[in-house]
């Protein structure tokens, strides 16, 4: 098993960076890889990033791909996504996923955190 827990949401302006953290505990973290996913009210879960197990590979959304940065400390126990430019269309609760896969697709990640707010206002 892997606990996740992400830190770090809030309000920004438009134009705002803003950095999440994903701390992980349990089961060795560093062999599996990495994501992050979006919820917006009324809207499905979507796919924001991944990274596998040693931060060389990463895979991004055209939304916000030169946008957004997603990298991880295996000593630490930690994913992180930098979030810059940011846009009101950004506005979500932001989830951390786990799992054995680099797809876009979150049935295919077996761990999730509670998720940390993000709001850009315009």
């Amino acid at each position: 098993q892997v606990q996740l827990v992400e830190s770090g949401g809030g309000l920004v302006q438009a134009g705002d960076s803003l950095r999440l953290s994903c701390a992980a505990s349990g089961r060795t973290f560093s062999n599996i890889a990495a994501g992050w996913f979006r919820q917006a009210p009324g809207k499905e879960r979507e796919f924001v990033a991944v990274i596998n197990w040693g931060g060389f590979v990463t895979t991004y959304a055209n939304s916000v791909k030169g946008r957004f940065i997603i990298s991880r400390d295996n000593a630490k126990n930690t994913v992180y996504l930098q979030m810059n430019s940011l846009k009101p269309e950004d506005t979500a609760v932001y989830y951390c996923a786990a799992g054995s896969t680099l797809e876009p697709d979150r049935k295919r990640y077996d761990y999730w955190g509670q998720g940390t707010q993000v709001t850009v206002s315009s």
